[in-house]
């Protein structure tokens, strides 16, 4: 499987990359299985989104290069923005 940011957003339109992104929150939450990792970047107000089957070290402070996609989830009848994260690594 290919990872590489710009063959993947070359293939899918609706793909955003963003790279050297400081983390300011790193939340970890149990989401049945899984964990859901949730992360505030400096400088933008829209949550960052991703689950694993497990927990990990903080990411606060750290920089990080995301791949991601804007997603919007309905809760109680409101409308939140959030970017789903298909791929996360320390720059």
């Amino acid at each position: 499987m290919d990872t590489d940011p710009k063959k993947l957003t070359g293939r899918h339109r609706k793909l955003n990359h963003f790279e050297c992104g400081k983390v300011v929150s790193h939340v970890q939450r149990d989401d049945g299985d899984w964990i859901r990792h949730t992360l505030m970047l400096q400088g933008y107000d829209v949550p960052f989104v991703y689950r694993r089957k497990q927990r990990y070290q903080s990411l606060k402070g750290a920089s990080v290069n995301l791949t991601y996609y804007a997603h919007s989830e309905e809760i109680a009848g409101v409308s939140f923005e959030q970017m789903k994260v298909v791929r996360i690594k320390r720059a």
